[in-house]
């Protein structure tokens, strides 16, 4: 996998290539040959935000999430290591994804993640966590702590825009 450091331990950050021609455009999104070890999805989802609309912050206890952000609009994505024995604990990062940087990013169990939607038009997100939503059944509590209906939450959403483009 051709993946990009980003300084949070364990987040992976890959380019997602469109592949164009007449017909429209081919996106490989998830190969198990490039997944990390011990890394597999348990379902898939789709989800679409409307312009303006932020979702998170908020993090799993167990859930790693793999988010493809294609587009047709553009995303500022949030991370924060919330893990105290993490090498990068405390560690903040904004990235600009979506329509103009496709990508997929891998986040584990503990960084916490939000993302807001900057374009004009409604932006779709898959998602392929590896657990369930609500586990088994779905007859088990969701694995999230959400942090965006804390008044007093240490991760907030700075109004100025994202880092520079992942090198």
């Amino acid at each position: 996998m051709s993946e990009r450091a980003i300084d949070i331990a364990g987040v992976i950050v890959k380019p997602l290539r469109k592949y164009s021609d007449e017909r429209g455009w081919l996106c490989e999104l998830v190969r198990d040959d490039e997944l990390p070890a011990g890394f597999r999805p348990a379902m898939a989802y789709i989800s679409e935000t409307a312009s303006g609309v932020t979702r998170g912050p908020h993090e799993h206890r167990e859930q790693t999430d793999c988010f493809c952000f294609l587009g047709p609009t553009n995303f500022v994505l949030y991370l924060w290591d919330n893990r105290p024995a993490s090498s990068s604990y405390g560690t903040h990062r904004r990235l600009v994804v979506g329509r103009d940087r496709p990508m997929l990013v891998i986040v584990p169990p503990g960084v916490v993640h939000a993302y807001r939607n900057i374009g004009v038009e409604a932006g779709v997100i898959l998602n392929f966590p590896d657990r369930l939503y609500r586990g088994e059944g779905g007859q088990h509590p969701v694995d999230e702590i959400r942090h965006e209906d804390d008044p007093c939450s240490p991760f907030v959403l700075d109004e100025e825009g994202a880092d520079l483009p992942v090198s």
